[in-house]
């Protein structure tokens, strides 16, 4: 766990601004693509460089959030247990459940992996977008559900997002379960806008961008015509809240070094 603490200094200096913002040297004859922003140079996305990272989750959205923040090596490994939970709990234990069982379960199967080894780190999530008279939402089955679904949200004007993140990483003692786990449960608060009109419903139903989305829309594309704001984190919306994943993160790769500090402690009282 010493890798976590090293120094937040990045090892070498990144390019002056001026080095940056340079035009693109005239002498090449195909236009390159855009220069990227240099990867974060954090001690806990330093540390697993290298390590086997697993994402219990098909979502191309979560995948492409974790790249922002430098995770890019990631196996998918979606879990398979059917998500058979009742719709009769509260949202927030309804996805906290459902991503906590899909963590455990990817886990647990690619623990001794022959091939792979085991995970250095399993990411699981789970997204439900919720009526505000309570009902959760699942994905359309067919056009006219997906318009009436859509139809429902604007009439109701808001609704809610929640998204549950469950985070796993083997511990490196026999310590009981063998493994920290931490999970948490975020909430964004969605107004679409109410003037909204049945064609345009339609006409965003027919692009099929939101067939495969609890809610049936896409706030990151061009599901964004039917949003007037949200109140919360707009990447909780679109699937994975980064902030809090990353702290996540943190914690499940630091927790014997909180338990040594209390064994230490406790014998010294």
């Amino acid at each position: 766990m010493t890798e976590v603490k090293q120094s937040l200094l990045p090892a070498e200096p990144p390019p002056s601004y001026e080095t940056a913002a340079q035009p693109i040297s005239p002498l090449s004859s195909k236009p390159l693509p855009p220069r990227g922003p240099i990867p974060l140079d954090l001690p806990v996305l330093n540390a697993l460089k290298g390590k086997r990272i697993v994402l219990a989750s098909a979502s191309p959205r979560r995948k492409q959030l974790l790249a922002q923040i430098g995770l890019t090596n990631l196996e998918i490994i979606p879990s398979t247990v059917p998500e058979a939970f009742p719709k009769s709990l509260s949202p927030f234990e309804y996805v906290l459940q459902t991503a906590t069982q899909k963590a455990t379960t990817v886990y647990t199967a690619e623990l001794d992996n022959p091939q792979r080894g085991d995970p250095a780190l399993v990411i699981a999530a789970d997204t439900v977008v919720v009526s505000r008279t309570g009902q959760i939402l699942e994905k359309p089955r067919s056009e006219a559900a997906h318009v009436t679904m859509l139809k429902g949200l604007r009439d109701s004007q808001t609704h809610k997002v929640f998204t549950a993140v469950a985070v796993m990483a083997p511990l490196a003692s026999a310590r009981d379960p063998g493994y920290s786990l931490e999970t948490c449960v975020e909430e964004t608060t969605v107004r679409f806008d109410k003037e909204i009109s049945d064609e345009m419903v339609l006409a965003y139903v027919k692009t099929r961008e939101g067939a495969d989305k609890a809610g049936g829309y896409g706030i990151q594309g061009i599901g964004a015509i039917l949003v007037e704001r949200i109140e919360g984190s707009f990447d909780n919306v679109v699937g994975l809240p980064l902030r809090a994943t990353l702290k996540m993160i943190e914690k499940v790769l630091e927790p014997e070094v909180d338990e040594e500090e209390f064994i230490a402690f406790d014998d010294s009282a």
